[in-house]
């Protein structure tokens, strides 16, 4: 087994890794295990009792997190006329319709995000092959496919983060950096295990929250107690 960096073996020291936590502790443990020298990115991890490949257990969606990721978005929207002039005014990065799916086409991907009206789907859906392995291509599922792009633009730029359980049952999602304050860390945290809860399928059997970890870039993962959540009723 590789032995731990000198810095990185002493925060083992800071929590129980056998314990659980509530998120305010959990959150308050991140900040304090801080010791690289950059505003780490906090993420969380929640393995949930689901099988993605029956599509009636596929949870996926969107939240506008309270206090927002900490990350300058760069949107992108394919719209046309006015809703491409409103899609500018709203603070999107880029705007284009043809233009754009050509300049896309031809590599350009400095974007973090993109919107799309609905009647620019069939030029858009070329791009599938390079914005779908990238997690970019718009999808009305998640409110980036929309005649409202002037509200769109503002959500992304505010805050707003995509989801999607992935093979192994599990949810990742970026909820702030570590220069947030303890309360806004949590309030992010909160609003994505809620919002999950919300989403639980009717099919789903068993324990829905199997598992919750909160962690920053190069510090270590602390457990969250997901009972707090659903309730210690639930079938083992």
């Amino acid at each position: 087994m590789p032995k731990l960096p000198k810095k990185r073996a002493k925060l083992e020291d800071l929590f129980d890794r056998a314990r659980k936590y509530t998120v305010e502790e959990a959150v308050a443990l991140v900040k304090k295990a801080k010791y690289a020298n950059f505003d780490e990115t906090v993420d969380i991890a929640i393995r949930l009792g689901v099988n993605p490949k029956h599509a009636d257990q596929m949870v996926r969606g969107a939240l506008v997190l309270p206090h927002g990721t900490g990350q300058t978005v760069r949107v992108l929207v394919f719209a046309k006329g006015d809703k491409e002039r409103e899609a500018r005014e709203a603070g999107a990065d880029f705007a284009g319709s043809d233009d754009m799916v050509a300049k896309v086409s031809e590599g350009f991907l400095d974007f973090d995000r993109v919107i799309a009206t609905p009647d620019m789907m069939g030029a858009v859906g070329k791009l599938g092959r390079v914005l779908g392995p990238r997690g970019l291509m718009p999808n009305p599922k998640v409110g980036t496919v929309t005649f409202d792009v002037g509200n769109a633009v503002r959500e992304a730029k505010g805050g707003k983060i995509e989801y999607r359980v992935e093979k192994a049952g599990i949810v990742h999602a970026r909820i702030g950096k570590l220069s947030f304050a303890e309360n806004a860390l949590a309030d992010n945290a909160l609003a994505l295990i809620n919002a999950l809860v919300r989403q639980k399928p009717s099919t789903a059997k068993g324990t829905y929250l199997r598992s919750i970890t909160v962690s920053s870039t190069m510090g270590p993962g602390v457990k969250v107690e997901p009972a707090i959540f659903m309730g210690r009723t639930e079938e083992a």
